[in-house]
């Protein structure tokens, strides 16, 4: 089964904000069949508002690579409840996560999530690009 990868806003910015940026490699990835691209309209619309802010220019970039992505409902009550260790503006994308089944979180807001990286939270493993693409080129399921 094709592992479901749930994007947070910080990596759609990131992605979008350089062209030559190394988390594009996700999206070839995602485009050979490798995992499947997911993120909530939370995610998406804080990625878009950032970078209408710091590079509106890259917003075109923005929306080439969102054709990538499976836009999820938010959580609900469930999800969310789930998900309230984190900060009230950091919740709704874990709760978002879980309410996908996605089998990973990827982030690189550590000063958030990283007491999350590399722990499961509701069947969601949370983990940097780095260690999620670690685990899916070794063939490693979600840890």
């Amino acid at each position: 089964m094709t592992p479901r990868v749930f994007l947070d806003a910080n990596i759609l910015f990131s992605a979008a904000y350089r062209g030559d940026s190394r988390l594009r490699v996700l999206f070839e990835l995602a485009a050979a069949g490798r995992m499947r691209l997911v993120a909530s309209r939370f995610a998406q619309e804080e990625a878009h508002r950032n970078l209408a802010a710091k590079r509106p220019a890259a917003l075109a970039d923005l929306d080439t690579l969102l054709a990538q992505v499976e836009i999820v409902r938010e959580g609900g009550p469930n999800e969310v409840a789930a998900a309230s260790m984190l900060p009230a503006k950091d919740a709704p994308i874990l709760a978002a996560a879980i309410a996908a089944r996605c089998d990973w979180l990827v982030t690189g807001d550590a000063q958030h999530f990283g007491s999350l990286f590399g722990k499961q939270v509701h069947g969601v493993s949370v983990t940097t690009p780095a260690e999620m693409l670690r685990a899916l080129l070794a063939g490693d399921p979600p840890a």
